[in-house]
């Protein structure tokens, strides 16, 4: 078992040949000569008051640093055509603003969204990352810093630099941000909310003499893909499994032991042994051996290649983040004029007895940490920059554009999207998401009801509100059958150690196991469960088991 205590040293050695070279980062930086029209949003947040101050002994870099400092932000690269993720009319925009009043360039790094660990281990192993790591789920984080490639950070200095920051984010920062007694983690925020959802050709449900409603159980479900097998429709979406490891949620029996779900549910590793996986793999099989799915399912592994199955009206289902300026709509109309879209009842997945399961969300968006070879000054600036953009009018901006031209306010201080706009100033196609969630995880109004119909329409294309309204409906008829997974606040070293082994043996068990001839599936899931205990996964159960048993769990 690798010791993460030898692996920090190595790391710090190298962090100390790396920081002269660290302060030599290209200091290249674009402006842009608009100068876009800001408009406060509903929240109520203090103004900068200077970076002097809260704590005493802090050096006052609100009038700019007396040096060119450089950042480097990740940023998703999920581009459109035409769209350059690190320098577009909003990253010129946070530089003009930001970047040169504080004497900083803002540099984003480009991270692929569906191969966002690759990339940061590439950029890490290069000595290239940038000063932020972050992901969405804490065991990942973990892996990064028992990997001793995040720094300690003070919480004296964030509230120091980002006195707004600090006041939205303290009291999570101080729950969960401390691993192993030091402090390391620091978030954004994230209110109650989710705008993942599966839809499904309602057209090809109704011609098949079903509706959507009808969509109770994984049997129901299951009944309706043979009818569309039938009537020549096509075939459920599917796509590889893989980084993200919750799809037997809707599997397991309710409810679920505490003890069980710390033990099992893991984001960065497999859950591969377990009565919960079996029966999803079973379902997975029939489908295969019926062709009810995607005969390549395991060959779609990005978006990309899974929407243009849906698109293409191969497949009539297809799951993503609901957004108003999402194009997934009007290019399937464009090829299939009559297609009609719902969203798919959770229930739908949900074998009979069982409940629509699902993994609760922790309260807060991004966890991040500072790349150890960011040094002072740098560090510093990101403290700045998240103070910057935790004020209302930037961070507005950033979420909506210009006035008048990305959208206008109504009567109930709504923006309200400009459909058709395609400026200069043209949001990206998650609204500018992968900028602002540095600091919040969704646009929020201060009223519940007018943050419900800020939802609708920031959700909703134009002319599909119904679909924000029911993706919200559904979301509350299961919020009692969301439970967190565990946090362990202690390492398990066992994780970091057969994480990446394991994760590319499960790829090549699941996929053996689910395309196997249906009688030969109990034999093959026997003989594939013993291989990946073998490969380590024993030994992360053990070490997670002897945590839960000392307490060391939330």
């Amino acid at each position: 078992m690798k010791s993460r205590k030898v692996v920090t040293l190595l790391l710090s050695l190298v962090m100390v040949l790396s920081v002269l070279a660290a302060c030599s980062k290209d200091n290249n930086s674009s402006n842009t000569g608009n100068q876009p029209n800001n408009q406060n949003n509903s929240t109520n947040q203090p103004d900068p008051t200077g970076n002097e101050g809260t704590n005493s002994g802090f050096q006052d870099y609100s009038g700019g640093f007396p040096e060119n400092v450089t950042i480097e932000i990740p940023v998703y690269d999920r581009a459109f055509e035409g769209w350059n993720v690190a320098d577009n009319y909003y990253t010129r925009w946070i530089q003009k603003e930001f970047g040169d009043k504080y004497n900083v360039t803002v540099k984003y790094v480009p991270i692929s969204r569906s191969n966002e660990v690759q990339d940061f281990q590439q950029l890490l192993a290069a000595q290239k990352a940038p000063d932020i790591i972050f992901h969405y789920d804490m065991p990942q984080q973990i892996a990064y810093y028992s990997e001793g490639v995040l720094q300690e950070i003070d919480w004296d200095e964030i509230a120091n630099y980002a006195p707004t920051y600090w006041a939205n984010m303290s009291d999570t920062i101080e729950q969960y941000g401390i691993i192993n007694d030091e402090k390391i983690f620091f978030y954004a925020d994230r209110p109650s909310a989710d705008n993942f959802v599966t839809l499904i050709r309602k057209d090809w449900v109704e011609k098949v003499g079903m509706k959507v409603e009808d969509l109770t159980s994984l049997e129901k479900y299951n009944e309706m893909l043979v009818k569309w097998k039938e009537a020549g429709l096509g075939v459920t979406g599917g796509s590889l499994t893989r980084n993200n490891f919750n799809y037997n949620y809707a599997f397991r029996d309710w409810p679920i032991d505490p003890e069980y779900r710390a033990l099992y549910s893991d984001l960065s590793i497999a859950d591969f042994t377990t009565i919960d996986t079996e029966r999803w793999l079973r379902n997975l099989n029939y489908q295969y051996n019926n062709g009810l799915i995607d005969r390549e399912f395991y060959l779609r592994d990005d978006d990309n290649k899974i929407k243009s199955e849906f698109v293409a009206g191969r497949t009539g289902t297809y799951g993503s983040y609901l957004t108003s300026n999402s194009d997934v709509i009007a290019a399937t109309l464009a090829n299939n004029p009559e297609a009609e879209f719902a969203v798919m009842p959770p229930y739908a997945g949900v074998p009979e007895g069982l409940v629509p399961q699902g993994r609760a969300y922790w309260p807060f968006g991004f966890i991040m940490g500072i790349n150890y070879q960011t040094p002072e000054l740098e560090r510093i600036a990101i403290w700045m920059f998240l103070e910057w953009m935790s004020q209302p009018d930037n961070l507005f901006f950033l979420q909506n554009g210009v006035e008048g031209e990305n959208y206008t306010i109504d009567s109930d201080g709504i923006a309200i999207r400009n459909a058709d706009f395609a400026g200069e100033s043209v949001l990206s196609l998650n609204n500018n998401k992968d900028y602002w969630a540095l600091v919040i995880e969704t646009q929020l109004y201060n009223d519940p009801e007018v943050n419900r119909k800020a939802q609708i329409r920031n959700w909703a294309p134009v002319g599909y509100e119904y679909l924000a309204e029911d993706l919200i409906k559904y979301y509350e008829e299961t919020a009692p059958y969301r439970t967190p997974d565990a946090l362990f606040t202690e390492v398990v070293e066992s994780v970091a150690e057969y994480k990446a082994d394991l994760n590319e043996l499960f790829q090549e068990l699941y996929i053996k196991v689910a395309t196997a001839p249906e009688d030969q599936f109990d034999k093959l899931y026997e003989e594939s469960k013993q291989i990946y205990l073998d490969a380590g996964y024993q030994e992360i159960l053990d070490e997670k088991q002897k945590i839960i048993e000392s307490g060391n769990f939330r």
